[in-house]
């Protein structure tokens, strides 16, 4: 039997743990829709679009690493309640 070598992952963005909308809203005891809004237009948020069908509207699913989200919350903290 060949024994298999593991390969470490690249660092980065690609390759860190990736939260949903859903799984931050409980983190920080906020809607999913407020959320929704604060990381829409964030860059590096993996954004999946399923286009508009006959009988089914677009959706948009986001999923948000965790080096970014980091950062929005640390330029949230950084604002202390200040608009952004």
């Amino acid at each position: 039997m060949e024994e298999q070598m593991a390969v470490p992952l690249p660092s980065g963005p690609t390759f860190e743990p990736h939260y949903s909308v859903q799984q931050v809203a409980n983190m920080w005891g906020l809607g999913v829709d407020v959320i929704r809004r604060i990381f829409e237009y964030e860059p590096g948020v993996l954004k999946i679009v399923s286009p508009e069908r006959l009988h089914k509207r677009r959706y948009t699913t986001l999923r948000i690493p965790e080096s970014i989200l980091r950062r929005v919350h640390s330029r949230l903290s950084l604002s202390q309640g200040k608009p952004v």
